[in-house]
C-alpha cells in the first residue's frame, strides 16, 4: 500500500533474470504437384498444399546436384554462391542432411498481413519449413536479414524469428533450443555467424541492431561452451580498424553490450574484458558520432559487471570514471541519461571505491536534478537511491558472523545537509494527473522514494531537515505545496525511532484527518497514503506503541469511512489505511479488541466500495476486497463471530450472481473472472476464520454443501484466475470439513485433475498440488480411491520437460502427504517415487552456486525431498517400514551433502534434522549400523541444539532422542 513506490530500472538494460524472448515461431511449406516425382528427402518437407513450380524446381535441382556431386565436385561452389539462380544457398552434400536456403521473403511479408487468412497461411508454411528442415530455415532467415536489397519488414521479422529460435523465457524451452542449436555441425553454425557479423555493417541500422541481438543469443550458448572464441576479436576489429562507418561501430557496440548482458563475467578472460572496456570507453569519446556514443554508453552499462579487476586498479578506474562523468555532460539528453545509468550501476557494484569521486558525482547529480530533462534527472535521483540501498544493507551486515567489517563510507550522512533540500525541491514538481494514472513515474515520486530511503539510512538525523519544509508548506494556498509537505512527512516515517517520531505524529494526526476534507484530490490522495503509513509503522497496540487510542479511534474510523466515498484513487488509499489499522489489532483472540464495535460498519463500507460503478476503472474493487479479507482475518472472533457469520451468505450470494452474468465478449469474461477470484478469496478467509474454533466450525459444516456447489459452478466458467482462487478456497474448505469432504470428491476430482495437468498456467498447477495435500490431510485413507490417478499425474508432472520447475518441489512434498494419508498402501508407488526423489537429489548437487535464483530453487527442492521422505517414513512406520531400508543409505548421504553446503538455509536444515529423526523412528534398530559411523549427525545435532531458532532446537532434541533410542534398544 505504499504510494506508487517503484524501483526505477534503467531502460538501457534488460533484466538478466527475465529474458524477453517470445516463443519460438514455427512455420510451414506447401506440396508440389502430385504428378511430378519427388526424391524421398524432398518428400519430407511438404504438406498437402500447392508448391510453387519455382520452389519445386529448386528442390529437384538440389536433388540432382546431390546425386551427381561425386562426379561433379566443381558444382559445390554454386551452392555457396549468393548468385545461385534458384535461391539455394548451402548444402552439406557429403552428409545425410541437406541444408538449403530458400526464398522466404513473400512468406515473411505475408505473415505480417492484416488479412487473417493470408497471415495464418503464411505462418503455417513457414512453421512447417522450420519443423522439417531447421538448418535450411535458419540459413534462409540469416540470408534474409543480411540482404540489404530485401524489404525492411521481411528482414525485421527474419531477425525476430531467428532470435526466438535460439532463446526463450521458459527454462525448459530455452534448454531445448540450446541443444537444438549445438546439434548443428560447426561449419553450418559458422556460416550463420558469419552472415550475422556481416550484417552489423548493413546500411540499414535496424538490420544491424537486430543482428547484434541475435549474435548475443548465439554467444550466450557458445561462449560458455568455449565454441566461439574469436567473437570478441572479430567485434573489436570493427572498432579498431580505420575508416569504419559509424553505423558499423554502433551495431558492434550494441553487440558487445548485448553479449555482456547475456553471458557471465566468468566466461571472458581478463584480456578480453580489457579489450571490450577499451573499445567501449573509446566509443564514448566526444569525437565520436552521437549514435556511437549512445551505443557505447549502453554497452558499458552491460559490461560493468565484468570490470571488477579494472575497478580495483586506480588508474583504470580513474579513466573509466572520467569518461563516464564527461559523458554525463554530453549535449544529447539520451547520452546523458545512459551515462547516469552507468553511474547508478557503479554505485551498486563498486560502492567501496567511490570516495574520491563523490564530490564530482554530487555536483553532476544536483545539476541534473535541478535543471536537466526529466528522464535524465530521474537517473540522477536513482544514483542516490542506489547509494542508500547499499548503505542500508551495510548497516544490516556491518559486522558479519566471522567478525569481518565491511567498508561503510556513510556518503548519505556526509551529503545529508545538501541532499535533503535537493530532494525536497523535487516534491514540488508534481504532474496534474499523477494520481489518476497507474504506472506513472515522475520527479516528485522519485524524490519522495529517495527521501524515504535516506530516512531509513540516517534515521533520526533526517527529521530536523524535513520538518521545517513540512511546516512551511502544509497550509499554503497552492495545492502543490500542501501535497509536497504531506508527502515529505509520510516519506520519513520509516527509519527514525519511535521516540523521535511519536510526538510529531501524535500532534499531526488530527491535522491529517482534517486534511482528508481538502478541496484538492491530490492532497487527499497523499494524506490517505500518509495515514496508511502511520498505521502500518506506528500502530502496534499488542506489542508496543500506537498513535491510535480509544479516544481518537472513533474520529479515525469516522473520517476513513467518509473518505472511502471519495474519488476512486483516494478511496483506494483509504482502503490501505483501513487495512493497516485492522492489522494492528491482530492477536486479540483472548482479550477485547477496541475495533470490534466498528467492524459491522467497516465491512458494510468496504462491500459498498467494492460495488461502486466507478470501481471497474481502477484497482479500487481489488483494494476493497483485500482490505475486507484483512479486517476479517484480524478480527476478534469471540466478539465478532455473529458479524462474520452474517457476512458468509452475503458473499456467497454475490458469488452466485456472477455465475449468471451475461457474457458477450472476452472483456466480459475477464471481468467476471476477476470478480469471482476476489469473492473466492473472501470466502477462503471466512472459512479459515470460522473453522479456527470449535464453537464456530459448525457454521462452515452447515454451509459447506452450498459453498461447494458455488465453487463447482465457478470452475465451470473455466477462468484460470478463478481456478486459482477457487482451488485455494477449496483447500480451506477441505481442512475445515475434514473427512466430510469425501462426499465432494467425485464431482470435484475432474477439476483437480485439470489443475494438475495445467502446465501452461503453472501457478494453477502449483496450487492444485497444494490442494491435494490439503485433501490428503483431511481425508486420510478415504483418499485411497483417487490415489492411483493422482500419483500418475504427479509422476507425469515431474517427468515433463514442459512444466515450470517451480511446481516440482511441491510435488515431492505432496508425495509425503499422500503417503501419510494412505499409510502402507503407498507401497505400490515406491518403485516410481524413489527414483524421482533420488534423481532430484542429484540435481541439487549440480546447482550453480553463483546463481542466486538457482540456489533458492535448490533449497526448495532439498526441503521438499526431505518432506517427501518424512511423510513416507511416517506412513510406513507401523507396518512395512522395512520397505524404506534399501533407500536409507542414499537418504543419509543426501543429508550429509546438504548439511555441508554453505548455501543451505535454516528451513532446509530443519527438514534434514526432522527426516533424520523420522528415519531412526521408523526403522529403529535396522539402521544402527548406518548411524554408527556418521560423525556428521552428531555435529549437525550439536550445532542445531545451540541454535537461537527454538523450533530447530526442539526438532534436534527430538531427533537426538530417536537416534539414542535406536542404540539403547540394541544395547
Amino acid at each position: 500500500m505504499t504510494k506508487l513506490k517503484k524501483v526505477l530500472e534503467p531502460t538501457g538494460r534488460r533484466s538478466r533474470a527475465v529474458r524477453s524472448a517470445a516463443r519460438c515461431a514455427k512455420f510451414s511449406f506447401p506440396v508440389p504437384p502430385s504428378s511430378l516425382p519427388l526424391p524421398s528427402f524432398i518428400r519430407n518437407i511438404y504438406t498437402p498444399k500447392i508448391l510453387s513450380l519455382k520452389l519445386y524446381a529448386s528442390l529437384i535441382l538440389s536433388h540432382l546436384i546431390y546425386s551427381s556431386f561425386r562426379r561433379l565436385p566443381h558444382l559445390k561452389f554454386l551452392l555457396l554462391s549468393s548468385d545461385f539462380p534458384l535461391n539455394l544457398r548451402s548444402t552439406d552434400l557429403l552428409g545425410t542432411k541437406v541444408k538449403m536456403a530458400v526464398e522466404i521473403t513473400e512468406f515473411l511479408l505475408a505473415a505480417q498481413s492484416a488479412d487473417t487468412k493470408v497471415r495464418t497461411e503464411a505462418e503455417g508454411r513457414l512453421r512447417q519449413f522450420q519443423e522439417q528442415n531447421l538448418p535450411g530455415f535458419l540459413l534462409s532467415l540469416s540470408l534474409e536479414l543480411s540482404n540489404d536489397n530485401k524489404p525492411l519488414g521481411s528482414r525485421r521479422l527474419a531477425g525476430i524469428v531467428l532470435k526466438n529460435s535460439l532463446d526463450a523465457k521458459d527454462a525448459t524451452t530455452k534448454e531445448h533450443l540450446l541443444q537444438r542449436w549445438v546439434s548443428n555441425d560447426i561449419s553450418f553454425r559458422s556460416q550463420i555467424k558469419g552472415l550475422l557479423l556481416n550484417t552489423l555493417g548493413s546500411s540499414v541500422s535496424e538490420a544491424g541492431h537486430t543482428a547484434a541481438q541475435v549474435i548475443a543469443k548465439i554467444a550466450s550458448i557458445e561462449i560458455p561452451r568455449k565454441e566461439w572464441p574469436e567473437l570478441i576479436t572479430s567485434l573489436l576489429q570493427n572498432m579498431t580498424q580505420q575508416d569504419k562507418p559509424a553505423s558499423l561501430k554502433q551495431a558492434t557496440l550494441e553487440s558487445l553490450g548485448y553479449v555482456c548482458e547475456e553471458i557471465s563475467h566468468n566466461d571472458l578472460v581478463q584480456d578480453e574484458v580489457n579489450s571490450v572496456l577499451t573499445a567501449v570507453v573509446q566509443g564514448m569519446n566526444v569525437t565520436e558520432q552521437s549514435s556511437v556514443r549512445l551505443a557505447a554508453a549502453t554497452a558499458l552499462y552491460n559490461a560493468l559487471d565484468f570490470a571488477q579487476t579494472n575497478f580495483e586498479n586506480e588508474m583504470e578506474r580513474n579513466y573509466i570514471m572520467k569518461v563516464v562523468c564527461e559523458t554525463a555532460m554530453a549535449k544529447e539528453a539520451d547520452i546523458r541519461k545512459a551515462a547516469f545509468e552507468c553511474l547508478v550501476s557503479i554505485a551498486s557494484t563498486y560502492y567501496e571505491v567511490l570516495e574520491p569521486y563523490m564530490q564530482t558525482l554530487f555536483e553532476l547529480t544536483a545539476n541534473a536534478v535541478k535543471g536537466d530533462e526529466e528522464n535524465v534527472a530521474l537517473q540522477a535521483i536513482e544514483f542516490w537511491s542506489s547509494i542508500c540501498d547499499e548503505e542500508i544493507e551495510l548497516q544490516d551486515f556491518e559486522t558479519g558472523e566471522t567478525g569481518d567489517s565491511y567498508p561503510h563510507s556513510r556518503f548519505i550522512e556526509k551529503a545529508l545537509s545538501s541532499l535533503v533540500p535537493m530532494l525536497l525541491e523535487t516534491l514540488l514538481k508534481q504532474d496534474e494527473d499523477q494520481d489518476q494514472e497507474d504506472g506513472i513515474w515522475n520527479l516528485s515520486m522519485a524524490g519522495g522514494t529517495c527521501l524515504g530511503l535516506v530516512a531509513r539510512t540516517v534515521g533520526d538525523s533526517i527529521v530536523p531537515l524535513v520538518m521545517p519544509f513540512v511546516q512551511e508548506n502544509i497550509s499554503k494556498p497552492d495545492w502543490r505545496a500542501r501535497e509536497a509537505a504531506t508527502y515529505a512527512f509520510g516519506s520519513i516515517l520509516e527509519g527514525p525511532s519511535v521516540e523521535k517520531l511519536s510526538p510529531m505524529v501524535l500532534s499531526a494526526l488530527d491535522f491529517l484527518l482534517n486534511t482528508m476534507g481538502d478541496q484538492n484530490s491530490h492532497v487527499k490522495d497523499t494524506t490517505a497514503w500518509t495515514l496508511s503509513r502511520i498505521f502500518e509503522l506506528l500502530h502496534s497496540p499488542g506489542t508496543g506503541f500506537s498513535v491510535v487510542t480509544p479516544a481518537n479511534l472513533p474520529r479515525i474510523i469516522g473520517v476513513l469511512l467518509e473518505s472511502i466515498k471519495d474519488s476512486p484513487h483516494v478511496a483506494e488509499k483509504v482502503c490501505g489505511a483501513i487495512y493497516y489499522l485492522a492489522q494492528g489489532y491482530e492477536g486479540f483472540e483472548t482479550g477485547s479488541s477496541v475495533l470490534s464495535p466498528y467492524l459491522a460498519d467497516i465491512i458494510t463500507s468496504l462491500i459498498a466500495t467494492a460495488e461502486r460503478t466507478d470501481a471497474n476503472d481502477s484497482k479500487l474493487r481489488s483494494a476493497a476486497y483485500e482490505t475486507l479479507n484483512e479486517v476479517v482475518r484480524c478480527s476478534n472472533l469471540p466478539e465478532t463471530s455473529q458479524i462474520i457469520t452474517q457476512l458468509l451468505p452475503v458473499i456467497m450470494s454475490k458469488l452466485g450472481q456472477t455465475i449468471d452474468l451475461q457474457i458477450l465478449s472476452s472483456d466480459d469474461r475477464e471481468k467476471q473472472g476477476d470478480l469471482q477470484a476476489l469473492l473466492c478469496g473472501v470466502l477462503q478467509v471466512i472459512i479459515q476464520k470460522l473453522s479456527s474454533t470449535d464453537e464456530t466450525k459448525p457454521i462452515i459444516f452447515q454451509a459447506a454443501d452450498q459453498i461447494m456447489v458455488l465453487f463447482l459452478k465457478v470452475f465451470a466458467c473455466r477462468s484460470s484466475t478463478v481456478h486459482e482462487e477457487a482451488m485455494l478456497a477449496i483447500g480451506a474448505l477441505a481442512y475445515a470439513t475434514g473427512s466430510e469432504f469425501a462426499k465432494y470428491m467425485l464431482e470435484f476430482y475432474k477439476y483437480l485433475e485439470m489443475g494438475l495437468q495445467n502446465f501452461e498456467e503453472y501457478q494453477v498447477c502449483t496450487i492444485s498440488v497444494g490442494v491435494v495435500g490439503d485433501i490428503c490431510r483431511a481425508l486420510d485413507d478415504k483418499m485411497l480411491p483417487f490415489c492411483d490417478n493422482i500419483m500418475s499425474l504427479l509422476l507425469k508432472d515431474l517427468s515433463s520437460g514442459d512444466l515450470h520447475r517451480s511446481v516440482k518441489p511441491p510435488i515431492f512434498s505432496c508425495f509425503g502427504d499422500v503417503a501419510l494419508a494412505i499409510g502402507e498402501h503407498f507401497e505400490k508407488y515406491v518403485p516410481y517415487a524413489m527414483p524421482m526423489m533420488q534423481g532430484a537429489a542429484e540435481v541439487c548437487a549440480q546447482i550453480d552456486v553463483n546463481d542466486e535464483e538457482m540456489v533458492e530453487y535448490g533449497n526448495q527442492l532439498k526441503r521438499s525431498i526431505f518432506e517427501a521422505y518424512s511423510g513416507i517414513l511416517q506412513g510406513f512406520k507401523n507396518s512395512k517400514a522395512e520397505l524404506m531400508l534399501p533407500h536409507a543409505p542414499h537418504l543419509l548421504k543426501f543429508i550429509e551433502v546438504v548439511v555441508k553446503d554453505a548455501n543451505r538455509d535454516e528451513s532446509v536444515v530443519r527438514a534434514a534434522v526432522a527426516v533424520l529423526g523420522d528415519l531412526a523412528d521408523a526403522l529403529g534398530s535396522n539402521v544402527k549400523t548406518l548411524f554408527k559411523d556418521l560423525a556428521f549427525c552428531s555435529e549437525l545435532l550439536g550445532e542445531c541444539l545451540q541454535s537461537e531458532d527454538e523450533q530447530l532446537k526442539e526438532t534436534a532434541t527430538w531427533t537426538q532422542g530417536m537416534i539414542g533410542r535406536v542404540f539403547s534398544v540394541c544395547g
